[in-house]
């Protein structure tokens, strides 16, 4: 989602600036994970840094999850029923909060209706000084979940609100941008000096942050039996029906993210012999996915769905070896 600085919590404009020689800057901050999620398993990554300087885009590692001017990091959560829930957004480092804002609205951008987010695409937001030039801001918090106050200390992990849907976007998630001397810096490859340069870098993060953050072109955000046709809506939405013994259709449903150009989907639903009972193979993609859900169904038989174990496969091929995969299975 395009996400451009809040001009309220921020000092720069909607044009990214990215940093030049941040890797050197003094007092630089140790960050840690800013989300109280398990990366894999409860959030993921979607976006990173916009590092290319002209129209194009360029993530740090030389590759394409991210959009043009993307400042921050993108992590998001699987769907409104684990925003609902409740996450917490966490400072990623020891400061002093210095700005922050409340009372936008939770709705999507692409919702009926949805009020303006101009001048205000950040939505909820908290941003801490850390001191030395270097401050953090987190964006499209849940209204009325902020938890601190400007002037508050706080140290690395201290909750600062929940993730929400406030701003410009329409997937729940936190964005988080970095800032030395008022210009954005890459977390993951700081030293701007030659943005187009993909080789390893030190980045910002503490040496847990990074272990976990591990870069993955191509995942699955969601995945799981249904009893009916789905739309990308209501899978965001959460709180899809189960699928029973008595359903009319069984489906089965996956969501990948960061898919790349070539790509081609592999969705197989097999019954409890063993024989496949719905199968789809897609073309290449011919373009960057930011997300992709592909689902196959089957009708339930005249006499009725056969007890036993159902299994969907999902596989995704690239370059002639599978990349990415996924298995579900429901026991009828």
């Amino acid at each position: 989602m395009k996400l451009p600085v809040l001009p309220a919590l921020a000092a720069i404009g909607l044009a990214v600036a990215l940093a030049p020689a941040a890797a050197s800057a003094p007092g630089q901050p140790s960050l840690s994970f800013p989300l109280a999620c398990q990366l894999g398993r409860t959030c993921e990554i979607q976006h990173y840094v916009d590092r290319d300087p002209g129209p194009g885009t360029r993530d740090y590692r030389c590759g394409l999850q991210t959009y043009d001017t993307h400042s921050g990091i993108d992590i998001r959560l699987p769907d409104m029923a684990a925003q609902r829930r409740g996450v917490a957004v966490l400072s990623a480092a020891a400061g002093r909060v210095a700005r922050l804002r409340d009372g936008v609205p939770d709705i999507s951008i692409r919702a009926p209706g949805a009020p303006s987010v101009a001048n205000q695409e950040c939505g909820n937001g908290v941003v801490v000084d850390h001191g030395n030039g270097w401050e953090t801001q987190y964006c499209h918090l849940a209204r009325g979940s902020i938890s601190v106050k400007v002037g508050d200390a706080v140290t690395a992990g201290t909750p600062l609100g929940r993730v929400g849907l406030s701003g410009n976007t329409e997937f729940p998630h936190l964005h988080m941008t970095v800032r030395h001397a008022g210009q954005v810096v890459d977390p993951f490859a700081p030293d701007m000096t030659r943005p187009q340069a993909c080789g390893a870098q030190a980045g910002l993060w503490s040496p847990q942050a990074q272990a976990a953050m591990s870069y993955r072109p191509g995942l699955v955000l969601n995945a799981g039996f249904t009893d009916g046709q789905i739309t990308m809506e209501q899978l965001e939405a959460g709180g899809l029906r189960p699928m029973t013994a008595d359903a009319p259709l069984l489906v089965a449903y996956f969501r990948a993210i960061a898919l790349l150009p070539g790509d081609s989907v592999e969705l197989d639903l097999k019954g409890p012999d063993g024989a496949s009972l719905a199968r789809h193979r897609a073309e290449p993609l011919k373009k960057w996915r930011a997300q992709d859900l592909t689902y196959v169904g089957k009708r339930k038989p005249p006499g009725g769905w056969p007890r036993g174990l159902y299994v969907a496969d999902y596989k995704v091929w690239r370059a002639g070896k599978v990349a990415v995969s996924r298995r579900v299975e429901l026991r009828l």
